[in-house]
């Protein structure tokens, strides 16, 4: 026979999980895209109350994690956030590994340099170089990307087993425009052709305005653990320059992977 004891704190427990949980799904309403929200869209994006979600939101703000615009009064996330992922960031070797190379690399290609890691269902920017250069492409970091055209998405993907790749198009975790057994036979292909090259290029496919040119990161256990990424405007990259920028970012993740263990692969 189970105590009222245990059910009251079980009850509590469980609570207590689905507070946090909600707290999370508030703060990812927040994008690059629309970051100002108002209790309104909260509510209707996570399907909670009004009344719930301003609970929330009063606690997120008493945090600093979140903060109000003074002129619209809506939220947007707050400066206290820095100080939890800060350290995650500082720890990353991955991020510590490429940065002198992601500088050495924009200032070649004249191109924004970022490095991408897997986050479960789509890659995570956790370092950048912007381009210097007045026209360019750049992204917060911890913007996440999940379509599957996108160059660090496939750079990822190529290396999961072509079920897992199959679930994750299946499931809409990774976007994709053809969901159909023929879209998916056709883009387990290109997976295929990104692996035999060691480098994905999203020409346009995502973003008619922007290129993307994405290469593998490997550690000492010759796993791979992140991608080296340029982004540039596509007006200023012909599809014959594309292959200039494979070469450079190649040589910037193998020089990555080298300062992370991993041994020399030939190009």
């Amino acid at each position: 026979m189970t105590s009222s004891t245990g059910n009251s704190t079980s009850a509590a427990e469980a609570r207590t999980a689905s507070v946090v949980s909600h707290a999370i799904s508030v703060l990812r309403c927040f994008s690059v895209d629309e970051p100002l929200q108002g209790v309104t869209e909260i509510a209707g994006r996570v399907g909670l109350h009004k009344s719930t979600v301003s609970r929330i939101l009063a606690t997120l703000e008493q945090e600093n994690l979140v903060e109000r615009d003074p002129q619209s009064r809506r939220f947007r996330l707050g400066l206290g956030l820095i100080s939890v992922t800060g350290p995650l960031l500082a720890d990353l070797d991955e991020r510590r590994a490429a940065y002198p190379l992601l500088q050495e690399l924009t200032e070649q290609t004249g191109e924004t340099s970022a490095l991408m890691l897997w986050g479960g269902n789509g890659t995570v920017c956790v370092e950048q170089i912007p381009s210097p250069q007045q026209i360019k492409h750049t992204t917060p970091l911890g913007t996440r990307f999940t379509t599957a055209l996108s160059s660090s998405v496939q750079v990822f993907l190529a290396a999961q087993p072509p079920e897992r790749v199959r679930a994750l198009l299946l499931s809409g975790a990774i976007d994709h425009f053809a969901v159909t057994e023929t879209g998916i036979s056709a883009y387990l292909q290109l997976l295929g052709e990104v692996r035999a090259e060691g480098a994905a290029v999203n020409y346009g496919r995502t973003s008619v305005d922007e290129v993307g040119v994405a290469t593998p990161v490997y550690d000492h256990r010759d796993e791979l653990v992140a991608a080296v990424m340029i982004a540039a405007p596509r007006y200023r990259v012909t599809e014959e320059q594309v292959s200039h920028l494979v070469t450079a970012c190649r040589a910037a993740s193998t020089g990555v992977s080298r300062r992370l263990g991993a041994a020399v692969r030939s190009s």
